[in-house]
């Protein structure tokens, strides 16, 4: 796949792209480090929407209905593998994002089989494409990003564009056999969160969630409407109820609106995981739909909601509930794809959080005001001397 003699094509320093795509062939589930300084080039370059899609025969529709040559990997077998292989590639992007403090930029990536069409409109609004020099991408591109300007890129290792799949870890025959016993997918999985200013860690969250879901991804976000009618969207007047789960966030008033969040959260499934049904709530419990539903077979949580997980099985059990399978996300700061998630206060101090944004434009919204006092008292300063010189005038017009 890679082609030696494709030589690269720098985007110019001096250039910037509001929206670009990078699109990159992985020959495994492996992290892909080979793409690491292609990332940094393309986020430091890009300064509001960097969309990363890779692609992959591994990741092929594994249904065994499919009526691809190549099968893609079983989806809940190799769950940990691909969640270190997106969790790489998110924190290599955001890294460099918060460094420029760009910490508003979206960060999207994406994981296309080469048995599908790759979708028109992901080239809508893009300034330029990103690509590795030499790689060949085994799928057709529509016309609406074939045409856009190229700029082809270094990778930082040739041979490993050419590595054939292998397996991130070794898997023992016991192991073999069990993974052969589980579905590739999943129907139905459900996940939470507050999805507040949508950043890595709720992406990675959403992504995998979609990634063993099968049919229909259950996605309960935080906060609650009073109408009168049960409708998430209506005409008439709906109010974001101020319940338990958000009361202790810091800087609530920068949290986004409840319909602004499912909205993000939507949007972003629709890129990552188009086809399959999106059932996204207001939740105001640890429960959601997982406390009265028996059609969801698993929960995808991070470490460090492993005690909601837990409460949500004890829940279950009581109402005589199926069990859920759980499926559990590294939680990861900018700079690191893991933390330790034996120390709760390092995560609560370190993680890729909402938090953190909101601190972040509340010092943009403080830096704002007292500029503008600054500002407001050159200028009344300034009307006093106008005004000192003006009865200066007067009284030596008078003498």
């Amino acid at each position: 796949m890679y082609n030696p003699n494709r030589p690269p094509s720098p985007f110019p320093d001096s250039d910037i792209a509001h929206r670009a795509l990078l699109l990159a062939t992985v020959p495994s589930l492996d992290p892909p480090h080979f793409l690491g300084p292609i990332i940094a080039n393309a986020a430091t370059t890009t300064r509001d929407h960097l969309t990363i899609i890779l692609f992959s025969r591994l990741f092929n529709d594994p249904s065994p209905s499919s009526t691809t040559t190549f099968r893609g990997v079983s989806r809940t077998d190799r769950f940990d593998d691909v969640l270190r292989l997106l969790t790489y590639v998110y924190v290599q992007a955001t890294s460099v994002a918060q460094s420029l403090d760009k910490v508003l930029m979206e960060i999207d990536v994406v994981l296309r089989g080469i048995d599908a069409d790759v979708p028109c409109n992901l080239g809508k609004g893009v300034d330029v494409v990103f690509r590795v020099a030499g790689d060949s991408i085994a799928v057709p591109l529509p016309a609406s990003i074939s045409s856009l300007r190229q700029t082809f890129l270094q990778a930082a290792d040739h041979d490993s564009l050419d590595a054939p799949p292998s397996s991130s870890s070794p898997v023992s025959p016991s192991a073999l056999n069990a993974a052969l016993r589980k579905p590739p997918r999943l129907p139905v999985v459900a996940l939470g969160g507050t999805f507040d200013h949508l950043h890595a860690g709720h992406k990675i969250l959403l992504s995998m969630g979609a990634w063993i879901a099968a049919e229909k991804i259950i996605v309960g976000v935080t906060g609650a409407y009073l109408s009168s009618t049960t409708a998430l969207y209506t005409d008439g007047d709906i109010l974001l109820a101020d319940d338990v789960l958000l009361q202790k966030k810091s800087n609530k008033h920068l949290l986004q609106a409840l319909p602004e969040r499912i909205t993000s959260v939507r949007a972003f499934l629709e890129l990552f995981r188009p086809g399959i049904e999106y059932d996204i709530v207001p939740i105001q419990d640890v429960y959601g739909p997982t406390g009265w539903d028996p059609n969801v077979q698993s929960l995808v949580v991070s470490w460090e909601s492993v005690g909601g997980a837990d409460a949500v099985a004890t829940h279950r059990r009581a109402k005589g509930l199926p069990p859920l399978q759980t499926f559990i996300i590294d939680v990861i700061s900018p700079h690191s794809t893991r933390l330790d998630h034996d120390d709760m206060e390092l995560l609560r101090r370190t993680k890729m959080s909402s938090t953190f944004i909101r601190e972040w434009l509340a010092d943009r919204e403080a830096e704002k005001e007292k500029s503008e006092r600054e500002r407001a008292k050159e200028r009344e300063a300034g009307l006093e001397r106008a005004q000192m010189e003006a009865d200066a005038e007067m009284l030596n017009g008078a003498e």
